[in-house]
């Protein structure tokens, strides 16, 4: 349970989303910092069905998911996130990030999440055609150490040496180390001949293991896995598309090379998508928000693609006239065939005369006035309000406590469960959100730690040890040295723009034994 679970209910009986569950196509005004709380509500109310919530990026996926957290159990929130690289780049996307698109997959077939979230590049992104089973292993298994060793390479995971980052393992005597593409430690399997003796996670920089182990799950490090099928596939555009006879050649024969990922559509056999997946588990429904720029950036894709395959035809000996299979779906075609039970569109602003409202309204400008804001908490509480500060750290919480009592609020301590905020009075709770927001008609008040600082939140990875590619590069200044991971130590001389297939795209710029590497951003 969370801190704030008791308040998810709120919405889920609210008129508008109960007219939204009764139809097929329905639009929702409700201003934004009212949305984590709204599709908490819906989540409760679809209670063994699945929400795909999608948004017009990835970053604001990421945010709504962040915020969703505080109001459901984790377990029951997972982010489907999108590759970084470009179609027909000969750069594979993150290993943590096709990670985590495995476990996700495989998780709606197994223990499902009650909602998605995801940013509408990889809601319209298709997928490989079977969702696969990870590996999973526990103390006094039975294990073969040549099925394990072939099993990981057809993974994707790269042997080396020593195990440092994601997708690797390594081998020594009767240890295998690897680092799954979905966690933040490498475990250690020690066997005791073909048994799993001990299983425990280790520290990369000592080597030495850490933390004992019950069961560990291990995806793939890669998205595309060559089973049989798609190995014929590839073996037939050998000759019916002979310009990339070398990658056709490769998949055939079972390789791991970097950007293979970009072929995927050529060797898939249909084009099914996230929505697809998920409809086939459970009862779905797809809520769009802003629906206008959605279509928009979905629009922006395909024109995209398409740009860089007209641009790269000439390279392939290919007409640019002539059709080829898409990474993405177009957003009118998916819409039309997905199999959802409701589609509900939610915007801040109206975007039809049938759309139903939520009225809500925010805290307003923050002034710093402690005696101010004392006296609006106590006019609240006057009303019967449930006002809940969410502050950001413990320490905040204390502050916001030590403020309220001087100025003669009575604070009630939140309880672990969330019980304290489930009836009218004032609670302070320490949990994290972008923005809060007051529903006059469900007398609720929930007012975030900006909401009275003006400090605004950025969103931050789901996993904090991780930062995004566009936050570490506006760190970087010219001169400043990086470590490539194939290359080593080098200096970062700027941003270059470069040419590929004629199409720019800014790069890193990395001298190497007295050469350039252009690293794509």
């Amino acid at each position: 349970m969370t801190v704030l679970d008791a308040l998810a209910p709120t919405l889920s009986y609210d008129p508008a989303l109960s007219a939204a569950l009764g139809a097929k196509n329905t639009s929702i005004v409700c201003a934004d910092h009212a949305w984590p709380l709204l599709l908490a509500g819906l989540a409760q109310r679809t209670e063994n069905e699945i929400v795909v919530v999608a948004t017009p990026t990835g970053r604001m996926a990421g945010q709504l998911r962040d915020d969703l957290v505080a109001f459901l159990p984790e377990h029951d929130v997972a982010l489907f996130p999108a590759w970084e690289t470009l179609p027909f780049e000969r750069v594979s996307p993150n290993v943590e990030t096709m990670g985590r698109r495995l476990e996700v997959l495989w998780r709606i077939k197994n223990d499902r999440p009650r909602i998605i979230v995801t940013g509408v590049r990889a809601l319209l992104q298709h997928l490989s055609n079977t969702v696969v089973e990870p590996l999973v292993i526990k103390p006094k298994d039975q294990v073969d150490m040549d099925e394990l060793i072939a099993t990981l390479a057809r993974f994707g995971y790269r042997r080396e040496e020593l195990v440092e980052h994601r997708g690797e393992f390594a081998r020594r005597g009767s240890i295998i180390d690897v680092f799954t593409s979905t966690a933040d430690t490498p475990i250690r399997i020690d066997l005791w001949g073909d048994e799993v003796d001990r299983l425990t996670t280790f520290n990369v920089n000592d080597q030495r293991s850490t933390e004992d182990l019950a069961c560990v799950r291990i995806f793939p490090a890669r998205e595309m896995i060559v089973n049989q099928e798609v190995a014929a596939r590839a073996q037939a555009l050998i000759a019916k598309e002979p310009w990339g006879q070398e990658n056709w050649e490769r998949i055939a024969q079972g390789a791991t090379f970097d950007g293979m990922e970009s072929w995927l559509p050529w060797v898939a056999t249909d084009s099914t998508v996230l929505t697809d997946v998920c409809s086939q588990a459970a009862a779905m429904h797809i809520v769009l928000i802003e629906p206008r720029r959605m279509r928009d950036r979905a629009r922006d894709l395909i024109a995209e693609e398409d740009d860089l395959a007209r641009a790269l035809a000439s390279t392939w000996s290919r007409d640019p006239e002539q059709k080829y299979p898409r990474l993405h779906s177009e957003i009118e075609s998916f819409l039309e065939n997905t199999k959802a039970e409701s589609i509900i569109s939610l915007t801040p602003v109206a975007e039809s005369p049938q759309a139903t409202s939520i009225e809500t309204s925010t805290w307003g400008q923050a002034t710093g006035d402690t005696e101010a804001l004392a006296n609006r908490v106590l006019r609240l509480v006057t009303k019967k309000f449930r006002v809940v500060i969410a502050a950001d750290t413990p320490s905040s919480a204390q502050r916001f406590n030590e403020v309220l009592t001087q100025e003669g609020v009575t604070v009630r301590s939140p309880q672990q469960d969330g019980s304290s905020v489930a009836s009218p009075g004032v609670s302070i709770v320490v949990s994290p959100l972008h923005s809060g927001c007051i529903l006059n008609e469900h007398d609720l008040a929930l007012i975030t730690e900006s909401d009275l600082t003006g400090r605004r939140r950025t969103h931050r990875d789901v996993k904090p040890t991780k930062r995004g590619s566009a936050s570490i590069f506006e760190d970087l200044k010219p001169g400043d040295f990086v470590v490539h991971h194939v290359h080593g130590v080098g200096k970062y001389l700027g941003m270059s723009k470069q040419s590929m297939g004629g199409v720019e795209r800014d790069y890193m710029q990395l001298p190497y034994n007295n050469g350039n590497l252009y690293v794509p951003t």
